[in-house]
Parts: C-alpha cells; structure tokens; sequence
C-alpha cells in the first residue's frame, strides 16, 4: 500500500475514533503512524473535520422553528391564504430552508455519511491499482475458468459469476491485501480491451452492503462498477471509462 492509496482509505475515517476497530482502516493506519509525511497529512484532515464539525454543532435552531415548519405545511395543504399572510411565513420557511442546506452541505463535506458502495475504498482501491498494468498476472485453473467467463461476450458479470474464493487464491489468482483482507485480482479481455475485476469476500468488509446492485465510480480516466451478491463483492475496473463497463452488465 502506498501514500495515496492509504490517504483515500483514510478519507473516510471518522474524526471521532468510532472506526478505530475497524479493519479496513487497520493498515492505512499503521503507515500514517510510521511515515511522518502521511502522518502529518492525517492529523491536518482529521483536525479540520474535528473543526467543521463543531462548527455545525453551535447552529441554534430559531425558537419556534418546528411549530413554523409544521404550520406551513398545513397553510400549504389548505386554501391559498392571503398574500400578506403568506409573506409573513416566507422568511421564517427560507430560514429553515438555509439550515437544512447548510447542515446537509456539512454532512456531505465532511462529516461521516451512509457510504455507497461506489465510494468504498474498495473501489477507489481498485482503480488505483488497475492504473499498475504491469503488476496484472496470475495462473491456475480456477482462474483461467474465471478468466475465460469474464472474457465472454455472453456473461453478464453482475449475474452469478463462478467464484470458489479459496481455491482462487490457493492456485495462483493475484492476490492483493486491503486493510488486512485478501482481494484477488483477474485480468480480462473485451472486444480489444483490458479490464480488471476485483473479488472480496462481504466477511470482510461488514461497513459495506453485502448485497447490493451495480454502482458506479469514477477517477480520472478511470472508471469502476461494484456490486455484492450476498457472499462476494465485485468490482470491475478500466480505464476506458464507465460507459465501457456498463455494456459488461
């Protein structure tokens, strides 16, 4: 694991230590305290979103606020009321209206939010390591087979694909460590094509969904669709983009 991918692991990590446990940051954590660089790097992000955080703590809701909101609602369902009455509503709505944005703009920004799975570090860690061309390789049976599935034009790779995880990473499929979990590594081929999938076991990454439909992400270049069926979690990288891997599903 190098810097920047330890700094997109760790961009996800909460200020308040409730991932400290987690190992899909054990790693990442492990080299930010060894390298004074990374290190440095991770107690400026962690010190801004402690900051931003506290700052959204101190917004007072005016008095009243939910009574405005909720009486609102019922001008809204009834009659048109009169102008000057609906006037007198309108600043106290465009008030909670400016709350809302600005504490959801905060959560987005920087403070910890559901992650999808197009944003795990799974799939920022696959794109980065799909870039590495000549890293890719890997023999065995297993995963020729799977290879040879990937490679059809006629399999849809977000429908049931053959995965025997152990004996995968047993017979020579590339074996990669995130966060102290094994993700194996297949090259395929796709009219003319490079793409790469990337295979995890849901055991061991429990923060995200264990079944979940394609998502889709993009770095650059690069682009990524991820999914889980319930037992494994995929991800398929290029850098032919999202359209490209889209046509794959």
């Amino acid at each position: 694991m190098n810097n920047q991918q330890a700094k997109f692991i760790l961009s996800g990590y909460r200020p308040g230590g409730q991932d400290a446990a987690d190992a899909m940051f054990g790693d990442a954590l492990s080299q930010a305290a060894a390298d004074p660089v990374l290190g440095a790097w991770f107690a400026r992000e962690q010190a801004h979103d402690r900051a931003v955080a506290a700052k959204l703590r101190e917004i007072v809701p005016p008095a009243g606020l939910r009574e405005a909101i909720l009486a609102g609602a019922r001008v809204s369902g009834a009659q048109p009321a009169p102008a000057a009455r609906w006037q007198s509503w309108t600043p106290r709505l465009a008030m909670a209206a400016a709350i809302v944005v600005l504490i959801g703009a905060g959560a987005v920004a920087v403070w910890p939010r559901p992650m999808d799975a197009a944003e795990s570090p799974l799939a920022k860690f696959a794109m980065l390591d799909a870039r590495e061309t000549s890293k890719h390789g890997g023999h065995g049976e297993e995963q020729k087979d799977l290879q040879a599935d990937l490679s059809n034009n006629a399999t849809h790779l977000s429908g049931d694909l053959p995965v025997d995880f152990a004996a995968l990473a047993k017979t020579g499929c590339r074996t990669l460590d995130l966060g102290g979990k094994p993700v194996l590594e297949v090259c395929f081929k796709r009219n003319g094509k490079w793409f790469h999938c990337y295979v995890a076991r849901c055991d061991d990454f429990p923060s995200l969904p264990a079944k979940q439909g394609a998502q889709f992400a993009e770095n650059g270049a690069m682009g990524a669709a991820t999914w889980a069926d319930g037992v494994h979690r995929f991800v398929v990288a290029s850098n032919t983009g999202v359209s490209a891997i889209r046509r794959l599903l």
